[in-house]
């Protein structure tokens, strides 16, 4: 979702539980989830909730909660927009067993869950991590959430060409990221 126009940075956590610090080894009741920053002025909340709604089966209920395709909403404007986007969905596609929920709080994930492509890219990862010696500056980067995204199949190559330029790459980083961008 991260390469998106509009979409600043992507980050993964648990949500949705009891555990006051859950973890990837310790999660209790949480769900495992991403939350996603966004400019609304480049990209409404009502696309993302498209997005959301067509990246999984909205019918087909969770075998468990780590795993459950959920909607953790802000307040209640966000309340609605996903209740109307989900009657939509509820009339073309039949019964929706997806809960939208409040979100309380989000927990980051371990780091090594964050970015998980570009961390299992070599030679971007080390380009990325000359730039960002600090792991939460790296986690927190806009550069590597878009780099993340195309890694991981989102974006055109129409959409990386307008943005390549300022991702912060070598020459020879932006061969290698050229290579994984197929559509």
């Amino acid at each position: 979702m991260g390469a998106l126009p509009g979409i600043w940075r992507t980050r993964v956590g648990y949500t949705g539980g009891t555990l006051k610090d859950p973890t990837y080894r310790n999660l209790g009741d949480h769900t495992e989830s991403f939350q996603v920053d966004f400019d609304p002025s480049k990209i409404s909340y009502e696309r993302l909730l498209e997005i959301f709604w067509s990246s999984h089966n909205p019918c087909a209920g969770s075998y468990s909660r780590q795993y459950m395709s959920a909607i953790f909403v802000h307040d209640d404007g966000q309340r609605k927009a996903a209740e109307a986007s989900r009657e939509k969905v509820a009339q073309k596609a039949g019964a929706v067993k997806t809960p939208i929920l409040k979100l309380e709080k989000f927990t980051l994930a371990e780091d090594y869950h964050q970015k998980y492509e570009l961390r299992n890219n070599g030679t971007l990862m080390k380009e990325f991590a000359a730039i960002y010696p600090n792991d939460a500056d790296f986690v927190n980067s806009t550069a590597a959430a878009r780099v993340n995204a195309y890694l991981g199949g989102s974006g055109t190559k129409e959409r990386l060409e307008k943005e390549i330029d300022r991702l912060g790459l070598s020459e020879t980083g932006k061969k290698i990221l050229r290579a994984h961008v197929t559509k």
